[in-house]
């Protein structure tokens, strides 16, 4: 199965996290700001915060120019002060037809002292173990 991993970081918990699930699965973590083309994958994890409340717009707008031959599946892992999900992302991967996993895994994100030190190793870690029960699974489930 060919993965991919995404990731959208201001604090740069997203990027650890995403380079974890990325070494662990021997693949790239690609940086949404460097504006990256992605190869054609099975399943593409997108890791990114809740920011304001919701996800970022330049991932929004990110997302809207991938298409269900370059990418079967995305899973979202993403980590937030406030235990947020990805709606917008979600709903804007559904619109383009892109077949999105049901289970998102969520962690604790922080910011300036709101939950400092999150996510923590225990965290990332689960990411990792999300990410590769999703790798050992069909992609289509």
């Amino acid at each position: 199965m060919k993965t991919q991993v995404l990731y959208a970081s201001m604090t740069g918990h997203s990027k650890k996290i995403a380079h974890a699930i990325a070494e662990r699965l021997s693949t790239q973590a690609y940086d949404l700001k460097d504006n990256p083309t992605l190869p054609e994958c099975d399943l593409l994890f997108i890791v990114s915060g809740i920011y304001g409340g919701d996800s970022k717009p330049e991932l929004i707008s990110f997302v809207k120019s991938l298409s269900p031959a370059q990418v079967k599946k995305v899973a979202l892992i993403t980590s937030s002060t406030r235990n947020s999900a990805q709606g917008s992302l979600r709903q804007t991967l559904v619109d383009t037809g892109i077949n999105v996993e049901p289970e998102e895994y969520i962690c604790q994100g922080g910011f300036l002292f709101k939950a400092m030190g999150h996510p923590n190793k225990d965290e990332i870690e689960g990411a990792v173990v999300f990410a590769q029960k999703l790798v050992k699974e069909p992609v289509l489930s």
